[in-house]
């Protein structure tokens, strides 16, 4: 008679514990799913004729970094450089190229606005800004605000990074039509000079 009762107790208990250990795993969290890795936003692609047109005025090794309505005049242009390729001894931040050009389409027939080479020039001469001594190879970042258009920042690259080099804005001024250098405020045009001895006075 013990025995019986024994073992139904120890049948009850086994149940009991049982249905507890079956609650206890059910009320664990469920494992969450991993995170989904966003995606990297495909680049545009590049219009046949807007490349071409870089490509004549930059050669062959030649980037479109922006293209469209960039100075918000209606007309397209284009924004292309020669990019520096990254190397182990070249860690400087940012994108580096030697030279960049903006030019813009007049039905179909493409002019150029802005070279920045070894120095910054447009059609009137040297903007302000542009350092004297020649400079083989920029630091380039750039915004485009709907109501201005493009902004482009030029740093001197010199061999190692420096911090305190402060980049050159231009902008498209709607007023002389044409692509300007900015002042330290990004906000007031300067003038452009016809000759690095005139831009070499004006710095004294």
């Amino acid at each position: 008679m013990r025995a019986a009762a024994a073992s139904a107790g120890a049948s009850l208990f086994a149940v009991v514990f049982g249905a507890a250990l079956i609650a206890g795993c059910g009320s664990e969290p469920a494992p969450k799913p991993a995170e989904p890795v966003a995606a990297k936003p495909a680049e545009p692609e590049i219009p046949a004729d807007v490349q071409a047109a870089a490509e004549a005025l930059l050669g062959s090794e030649t980037k479109v970094l922006a293209f469209g309505d960039l100075a918000k005049t209606g007309k397209q242009q284009l924004l292309a450089a020669n990019l520096v390729p990254k190397t182990p001894k070249n860690d400087i931040t940012g994108t580096i190229v030697t030279r960049t050009v903006i030019a813009e389409s007049d039905n179909g027939q493409w002019a150029e606005l802005f070279r920045g080479d070894e120095y910054l020039k447009n059609a009137k001469g040297y903007l302000g800004m542009t350092p004297l001594a020649p400079v083989s190879g920029w630091r380039v970042q750039f915004e485009q605000d709907p109501v201005q258009g493009l902004t482009l920042y030029l740093t001197p690259v010199t061999g190692m990074e420096d911090k305190h080099v402060l980049p050159i804005g231009v902008r498209w001024n709607p007023k002389n039509k044409r692509y300007q250098s900015l002042d330290r405020t990004y906000q007031q045009f300067l003038l452009e000079s016809p000759s690095l001895t005139t831009q070499r006075s004006q710095l004294k």
